[in-house]
């Protein structure tokens, strides 16, 4: 039987990538999941965004582990859809344990619309999945569990001057004072909350045409905003890397962890 046996997990973004990777870890440490996505696209973000097909790839490797899913397609400005959403998954299993608060866009050269919208998905979104689910939590009265997922770019000044990767760095930075204040206010509860903060993923927000065009530019450029590499000799890490820190973080070997940012980023320094 798995650490994480008769609990249950609600991850947002799920369809694939990081979200798809933690679905399947915990599912895989004996975990249910309640799976969400938007499934469409965000007319700021340049490059593909998941779709249904997507969400159902999700179902099935997690229903390999032999654990059971929910799965809804929601987006996580839309608090009310969101609470609709977690509200399916709560019908079918009765209680909630762990929240990964993952999903996430990166619309690097986007403008004022890419400021708007990565600050409403990565900030927002973020505070959004907290509010919904932990008054459930609460009412439990057994602890629980929730990670925030930032990145690198959230506990460093990396990025162009676009407004896009501008929000996307005051997002992810916005993220943190989500985590600690809600560490706070939840540590009573024995609801601890932490964040998460990679380098580049090989996930689809990476591994695509026009995100890769944005890091060579990056690369190409000398200001010291924008000359981040990875220490080690990685140009990205696995989702499942990512994975593997949100199981142990949820997990009761990290029973008395809460209020950390904790890095899986291989060591990104800047080379100026």
């Amino acid at each position: 039987m798995g650490s994480l046996a008769g609990k249950v997990a609600f991850i947002t973004g799920a369809a694939r990538g990081q979200g798809r990777a933690e679905a399947v870890r915990l599912a895989s440490d004996g975990a249910n999941i309640i799976a969400v996505d938007i499934c469409d696209q965000i007319a700021s973000v340049p490059y593909p965004l998941a779709t249904p097909d997507d969400l159902a790839a999700t179902v099935k490797l997690v229903e390999d582990t032999g654990a059971r899913i929910v799965t809804r397609e929601a987006d996580v400005r839309d608090r009310e859809s969101l609470k609709t959403a977690l509200q399916a998954g709560l019908a079918e299993f009765g209680r909630l344990d762990i929240v990964v608060a993952n999903a996430g866009i990166a619309p690097m050269e986007a403008g004022a619309d890419g400021w708007r919208d990565v600050i409403d998905v990565n900030l927002t979104g973020v505070h959004h999945t907290v509010e919904v689910a932990k008054r459930t939590m609460v009412k439990q009265g057994n602890g629980g569990s929730i990670v925030l997922i930032s990145s690198a770019a959230g506990l460093i000044g990396v990025g162009t001057a676009d407004p896009g990767s501008i929000g996307y760095a005051a997002a992810k930075h916005g993220v943190v004072g989500l985590m600690r204040i809600y560490a706070n206010h939840l540590a009573p509860f024995s609801i601890r909350v932490n964040s998460i903060h990679p380098t580049g993923v090989n996930t689809p927000m990476i591994n695509n045409e026009h995100t890769r065009q944005w890091l060579d530019q990056l690369g190409a450029e000398s200001d010291s905003a924008t000359n981040w590499v990875n220490a080690m000799p990685v140009d990205a890490v696995e989702p499942e890397d990512i994975a593997a820190a949100v199981a142990w973080l949820v997990s009761d070997e990290a029973r008395y962890v809460t209020g950390v940012t904790l890095p899986v980023d291989a060591g990104i320094v800047n080379k100026r």
